[in-house]
């Protein structure tokens, strides 16, 4: 009885902590390695291009009535990392910039790029992260000559 008793304690341990929100973490998440020149071949097949810009991709005329162009890669500060690209391709209303302009978002506020969830694989979100990690280019921070001022 008591082998029983511990048995079910145990199983009822271990299904709390999975549904703890620390289960939710992506810590130790990681997908393979992918292929930066599949990754643009996919970029441009999903027609990525029609609303982001990059300066290795010719971006396509704009045919819609909003004009969308959100700038990617580039000279940088800060590089964006695997899981913010990952996080930015399958929920891109997960963090949106305060900066965009009106006809980024629709009018609850979520974004308007297309989810792309259903049919995109995950080979092609992995070459196609592989390919935008590949489009930036980190630029050393300069820090101003000035003394912060703290009162």
């Amino acid at each position: 009885m008591r082998t029983f008793f511990l048995a079910v304690l145990s199983s009822l341990v271990i299904t709390l902590a999975a549904c703890s929100p620390e289960a939710r973490k992506a810590k130790g998440f990681s997908l393979p390695d992918g292929d930066p020149d599949v990754g643009e071949f996919t970029f441009v097949t999903l027609q990525c291009n029609s609303c982001h810009s990059l300066p290795s991709v010719k971006q396509l005329p704009d045919t819609s009535e909003h004009s969308i162009s959100v700038a990617l890669g580039g000279k940088v500060t800060r590089i964006k990392t695997y899981g913010e690209l990952v996080t930015a391709i399958i929920n891109p209303s997960h963090k949106i910039a305060q900066s965009y302009a009106p006809q980024h978002t629709d009018a609850a506020g979520q974004s308007a790029m297309r989810n792309y969830n259903e049919f995109m694989t995950v080979n092609q979100l992995i070459d196609l992260v592989s390919f935008l990690q590949s489009e930036y280019e980190l630029q050393p921070f300069e820090r101003s000559p000035y003394r912060a001022y703290y009162p």
